[in-house]
């Protein structure tokens, strides 16, 4: 019989290692998060428990399964043009701030799941552009980033169901920016695919690879990090960000208290952070 539970001490460790290894703070009563995201892991990787399984997990020498247990606790739901508000301060402040730059646009979407966000960017710079002929006129590039090696290889594949796409797509979007593909799914198109790369990244880690940006998305995720750890990340934005360049965060999240990198922006639509 497979013993779904860890006990108490179990469960600590695996929060300390959760938490070292892709920020995310469980706390203290998310016993049933980990039941439900790793039991269906036993029997793949020959488990009885999930004690066991959370300790193969842990050391050093199993990276494979330790990828696949980071990526099963990692939340990897979200939806096109999610909140609607940060893509009208993107069409009515940012994109119009920088339409005259010299250079294509650098834009981050630092937690980019299964690709609904970065290919939302990409369709409301292309509405933005064909608007206002002449903006943006060297064009723009997307960075899409996941810890998770499985969403990575969704959001570069760029096919959804029909159930992905009823979540905030509108019916001209989908006519517009997809093509019918096999089993009742439809691909992103090429035009917007091209505008956007997807790469493997943990915000823990150093930023030195990543170059600069314009503007970085970071929404919804950094509500799972310590404060401590939220400095960090803070820090490392503010430093791969271009002067006067924009931080994009989720409607409850903010900076206050954690860094003096931002200035809060006003918009009529919502909140958006700018470089100082």
């Amino acid at each position: 019989m497979i013993k779904a539970d860890l006990t108490p001490n179990e469960y600590d460790e695996f929060c300390k290692f959760l938490e070292q290894h892709c920020g995310i703070v469980l706390g203290g009563s998310k016993q049933y998060l980990v039941r439900s995201r790793l039991t269906p892991l036993l029997s793949e990787h020959n488990c009885e428990s999930l004690a066991q399984l959370v300790k193969k997990a842990m050391l050093t020498s199993e990276r494979t399964l330790r990828s696949t247990v980071i990526d099963a606790m990692t939340t990897n739901e979200t939806l096109w043009f999610r909140d609607q508000y940060p893509f009208d301060i993107l069409t009515s402040r940012l994109l119009p701030e920088f339409e005259k730059l010299g250079r294509p646009l650098k834009i981050w979407s630092s937690a980019s799941s299964s690709g609904q966000e970065p290919y939302s960017i990409a369709m409301t710079c292309l509405e933005y552009k064909e608007k206002n002929p002449g903006a943006l006129k060297f064009g723009f590039d997307i960075l899409g980033t996941d810890i998770s090696d499985s969403m990575l290889a969704h959001c570069k594949k760029g096919e959804y169901d029909k159930l992905a796409l009823s979540r905030g797509l509108s019916a001209e979007r989908l006519k517009k920016y997809f093509k019918p593909s096999n089993d009742n799914c439809y691909m992103v198109n090429d035009n917007v695919k091209r505008h956007v790369k997807f790469r493997s990244f943990n915000l823990l880690d150093t930023f030195n690879t990543m170059g600069h940006f314009d503007i970085i998305f970071c929404r919804n995720v950094l509500i799972y990090f310590s404060p401590t750890l939220k400095k960090q990340i803070f820090s490392n934005f503010s430093k791969v960000l271009n002067p006067n360049g924009y931080l994009m965060l989720g409607a409850s999240e903010s900076v206050n208290n954690l860094t003096n990198d931002f200035k809060m922006t006003r918009c009529p639509s919502g909140i958006v952070y700018q470089k100082e």
